[in-house]
């Protein structure tokens, strides 16, 4: 099947629109129309190389669509079935998924084709990598059965699709890997769509004290709607201080939504004694933390986080069920659509922080 996608071909060059061939789904696959997909900050850290990836290749990890045809062994969807999609393919047999965290999945490769099979996507013979194995900035995807979830169909696709990556990164981060307690304090540093995520996951669990930490006024603002309940902005006051300060003496948990070095030392600094810093921000390759280790006597964690400690098929459904309950804001997050063709200018408006999440929608 021919359809159109967007390619990269070269590191910080313009995204390219070009048609390439979509196999036909394999025993264990599932054939998608892609409805639409939310552009993240990784697929930019992707195309700026600064998170390695094979070219030529499709981004895009944050879809939602429509099942076209399944593979023989499929039994969980049907073709007509709205789904969603995650980066968090699982093997089922390792280590790390029979001890309940698939997220963490050593086997990745048991949910790719092998080497000697056609690849799933083609353009003239040569193979079209799918970065997070999901390639979505395309009109369709052909995926292993363990990347997407069946949902309500009456929940808006465009809206459905941040659970993909956004929400089940950032709310999970509150509520799986920190667990955050009811009446804790809570730090957010970075109020994009991971940060936002965050914050809701914070206000869901019950913290008391949400404070968001941006250089941007209107982020900050947005932050307060969607349930901090302070902002501090950096380029006016010193963060650690004014946090320490607002809390009492530190805040019990906090948060790296951007991947900076600097933030998650911050963010270990503003910490009270006991406290946890999660760092869930996707850091570059080769970057280092420099932190004093005096801290570390009183207690104090730094953790990581992936993709929000997800168990997709299990927590997606429960994020749309506090979606449909109004405790869960993905309409607010939704700040633009844009169809395929503008994949640049959603890249440009996140940059500027114009955004929280712009989708792109396909016909």
């Amino acid at each position: 099947m021919k359809i159109k996608a967007a390619i990269y071909r070269e590191k910080n060059k313009p995204l390219t629109i070009e048609d390439v061939e979509v196999a036909e789904p394999g025993p264990n696959e599932v054939l998608v129309k892609t409805v639409a997909c939310g552009v993240c900050h990784s697929d930019l850290h992707a195309l700026e190389g600064s998170i390695p990836s094979p070219r030529p290749a499709i981004f895009g990890h944050e879809p939602a669509g429509i099942v076209q045809a399944v593979g023989s062994r499929v039994r969980h969807v049907s073709p007509g079935d709205h789904v969603i999609a995650c980066t968090s393919l699982y093997c089922g047999s390792c280590t790390q998924c029979l001890h309940g965290r698939p997220h963490l999945c050593t086997d990745r490769g048991a949910c790719q084709r092998a080497d000697e099979e056609a690849p799933r996507i083609s353009q003239g013979g040569s193979q079209i990598h799918q970065f997070a194995d999901l390639a979505a900035f395309a009109e369709a995807m052909l995926l292993h059965e363990r990347a997407v979830v069946k949902i309500d169909p009456e929940i808006p696709l465009d809206r459905a699709a941040l659970v993909g990556c956004a929400v089940t990164t950032g709310v999970g981060a509150a509520l799986n890997t920190a667990k955050v307690t009811p009446g804790s304090s809570v730090v957010v540093f970075g109020a994009g769509g991971v940060g936002i995520s965050i914050i809701q996951g914070a206000r869901i669990a019950g913290a008391r004290q949400i404070i968001a930490v941006d250089l941007l006024d209107n982020k900050l603002e947005t932050a307060v709607q969607f349930g901090a309940t302070d902002t501090i902005n950096p380029s006016s006051a010193d963060s650690v201080k004014t946090i320490r300060k607002m809390t009492g003496g530190g805040a019990e948990f906090s948060f790296d939504a951007v991947g900076l070095p600097s933030l998650i030392e911050q963010a270990f600094y503003c910490l009270a004694p006991a406290g946890t810093a999660v760092l869930v921000g996707a850091i570059p390759v080769g970057q280092r933390l420099d932190v004093n280790p005096g801290h570390f006597f009183l207690e104090k964690r730094i953790i990581g986080c992936m993709m929000g400690s997800n168990r997709f098929t299990h927590d997606a459904p429960r994020y749309l069920d506090l979606y449909k309950q109004g405790r869960l804001d993905l309409d607010s997050m939704v700040s633009r659509h844009e169809p395929l063709e503008k994949i640049g200018e959603a890249f440009r408006a996140m940059e500027a922080g114009e955004v929280t999440r712009t989708v792109l929608t396909f016909n």
